[in-house]
């Protein structure tokens, strides 16, 4: 159990936030004058007030809402949580969907300072239910359901595509397959064929956002420009080259020309990340053929499935 020790808003963006005694939330926003609410997974910021005690140990003077935090909370760590952990503060339901931030533009803090705590201690949460809360309230954890759908993102590379003179249709393609199996897609990006965003957005996607799967599609050819196995190489802390061996093996039975693709699949901490072909019909012919066993790694990853093999 914990506690609400500050609630912080901002009207505008690049602004400090202040304190407010008591705040309005709601699933299409977040915070009701909140200048950082929206429509996406990133609605409310929360900020652990033992981590904030300690950074000013060191020497900081900051205020609750320095740092662009919404909800100041005593009683967790919330860095130590995973994705989709859950919070009850009252009638108002929170997820955390991501775990710290990129710091592009570093702040004043960071400039002062050295350093700043929100990257790393940070979390965002989306709004499931909203309500009235109020400096004071408790709040109850509620730990992600062991047996909740496997989340996954979805990344088209493409030159053309990214700059809109080619039409995406292998990633909707494959957000399609994906709902239909159970999949909650959190994410779909559309990059240019570019090793080192591309290796930024498989790291945040692993481990910020903490996605059971991340889907690529194009990039796996043998253009100077494909170079979509190169970063996912880069990223994975383990290879499990059989899905994309098998990947292959299968194309090929459909055309010789799939033993060109270069295409790997590997495992970033909790993240299977899986490359796929680039044209809409190789990857609904790939997707079919391993996306029913790709369940029983996710499991296993998750810990819910065990290793287990055929007699």
């Amino acid at each position: 159990m914990g506690n609400i020790r500050a609630i912080c808003i901002s009207k505008q963006r690049g602004t400090a936030k202040t304190e407010v005694v008591e705040a309005e939330l709601t699933p299409q926003w977040g915070i009701l004058g909140d200048a950082h609410g929206g429509p996406w997974h990133r609605q409310v910021s929360m900020l652990s007030v033992e981590k904030i005690q300690d950074f000013q140990a060191r020497g900081a003077e900051v205020d609750f809402g320095a740092f662009g935090e919404n909800l100041v909370v005593e009683g967790f760590d919330f860095a130590a949580l995973p994705v989709g952990s859950r919070f009850r503060i009252g009638d108002v339901v929170l997820e955390m969907t991501q775990i710290g931030k990129e710091c592009h533009n570093h702040c004043q803090i960071y400039q002062r300072m050295g350093e700043c705590i929100m990257p790393k201690e940070g979390v965002f949460a989306r709004v499931l239910q909203g309500g009235r809360i109020k400096r004071g309230d408790e709040i109850q954890l509620v730990l992600p359901d062991a047996n909740r759908p496997y989340t996954a993102a979805v990344i088209t590379l493409s030159d053309k595509g990214s700059k809109g003179e080619r039409e995406d249709k292998s990633g909707p393609l494959i957000v399609k397959m994906l709902e239909e199996a159970g999949y909650q897609v959190e994410e779909t990006l559309l990059l240019p064929d570019e090793q080192k965003p591309l290796e930024q957005q498989l790291m945040r996607l692993a481990d910020q956002r903490q996605m059971s799967l991340i889907l690529t599609t194009g990039g796996t050819g043998f253009s100077k420009r494909d170079v979509t196995p190169e970063a996912t190489i880069a990223v994975c802390d383990r290879m499990a080259r059989g899905i994309a061996e098998a990947i292959r093996g299968y194309s090929m039975t459909i055309t010789k020309r799939a033993m060109l693709s270069r295409a790997e699949s590997g495992i970033r901490k909790g993240t299977l990340i899986v490359n796929l072909p680039g044209s809409p019909k190789a990857v609904k012919e790939s997707l079919e053929f391993v996306l029913s066993v790709l369940e029983h790694g996710l499991g296993i990853l998750r810990g819910t499935e065990g290793e287990c093999g055929r007699n």
